[in-house]
């Protein structure tokens, strides 16, 4: 049976805010840091390498909780596209 609309959003913890640090390109292996606004916590993220050849090396939380980090590379290029996503709550 299906989930009312109301019943779903009320399932969300408070201050629920998902964010996006659109893609951009960045020399290889340079970190790309998502912050949740302003004293949120990160409840988890991701992020995506763009590009010909592109590799994510590295997906998770900062130090302090508040943010995410996305790494990556691209083979035979010196830059890779990098999006990053967080999931955040009060």
């Amino acid at each position: 049976m299906p989930v009312p609309a109301a019943a779903r959003l009320s399932a969300l913890p408070p201050g629920y805010q998902l964010v996006t640090l659109p893609n951009a390109n960045v020399p290889n292996f340079q970190r790309r840091t998502l912050y949740c606004p302003g004293n949120k916590k990160v409840l988890g993220g991701g992020a995506e390498a763009r590009g010909n050849r592109a590799i994510l090396v590295g997906s998770f939380p900062t130090d302090d909780g508040r943010g995410w980090i996305g790494i990556g590379r691209q083979d035979g290029y010196n830059d890779v596209g990098i999006s990053v996503f967080a999931i955040c709550a009060d």
